[in-house]
């Protein structure tokens, strides 16, 4: 029996890939955690900025709260098992008048796990709109596995390589629109992108990515996963993360800082260059 999903929606997720959208707070709520974001950005700069936003939930424990969100988890256990992990988190954040965006790609090209079948929920903490520049999937593109990437290195791309899946037919995409407080969820392995925010106001989601059965394991780089709900994995090589007892605590820091390395050793392996994020 599901926790909250209906038969259906689990059904359409693994159908096309995704799932969108789910109310997941008020818009007052998420306006609050957007609140909270900014407040950190404009206090601790150097650990929150354009080159630093992944695994913000090691570090402020209003993000963490997220990650351990009832519902959220519940949804997760419905779409992929009791016992999972969580990988990391990215913020995905445009501001306006810049020209960045996220060109077609599945998430799972460069993580280096032993399989893809995760779950990656997408909150949105502003309006994400077709001016705001929001996800599109292509539905059912995850049943095709990994396609080849091209590393572009674009400027304003910013995913880590810029990478890049051709042949994409743009015509099948479905535009995830997002009040804040909803999300969507979505597979490892569906192709999909967005274009730059051209409206007067930032666009910012917050990424879990992602959630992992443990059955699933890291083949590059470190086993480093937060455990969430049911049985952690007992593989003897495996680093379990802890959540901060309070906002960018001394350990929190130290523990972010390896793991974001980890995890540009995972994401950049076997690249001609590296960025600083």
């Amino acid at each position: 029996m599901p926790k909250f999903l209906s038969n259906a929606q689990i059904n359409e997720y693994h159908e096309q890939g995704f799932l969108s959208p789910i109310d997941l707070m008020s818009e007052s709520e998420a306006i609050e955690i957007r609140h909270k974001l900014e407040e950190a950005e404009r206090l601790y700069p150097e650990h929150l900025n354009a080159e630093n936003r992944n695994n913000a939930h090691l570090v402020f424990d209003f993000l963490d709260e997220l990650a351990f969100n009832q519902l959220i988890v519940d949804i997760v256990e419905d779409l992929i098992g009791p016992d999972f992990s969580l990988w990391g988190s990215v913020l995905f954040i445009k501001d306006p008048g810049t020209k960045h965006f996220v060109s077609w790609h599945q998430d799972a090209t460069y993580m280096g796990m032993t399989s893809n079948g995760f779950v990656t929920p997408w909150i949105a903490l502003s309006p994400s709109t077709l001016e705001t520049g929001c996800m599109s999937m292509i539905p059912g593109s995850h049943k095709s596995k990994i396609r080849p990437h091209d590393d572009t290195f674009a400027e304003d791309n910013i995913l880590t390589r810029g990478q890049v899946v051709k042949n994409v037919d743009e015509s099948e995409a479905v535009d995830l629109i997002l009040k804040p407080g909803q999300m969507s969820l979505h597979h490892g392995e569906i192709v999909h992108g967005s274009q730059p925010n051209l409206s007067q106001d930032r666009r910012i989601g917050f990424a879990l990515q992602s959630y992992m059965p443990n059955s699933i394991r890291q083949h590059i780089g470190k086993n480093m996963w937060l455990p969430v709900r049911g049985e952690a994995s007992k593989e003897p090589d495996q680093i379990e993360l802890i959540r901060p007892a309070n906002n960018m605590d001394a350990a929190a820091i130290a523990q972010r800082e390896v793991v974001n390395q980890n995890f540009g050793d995972i994401l950049y392996h076997g690249a001609s260059q590296r960025r600083n994020y």
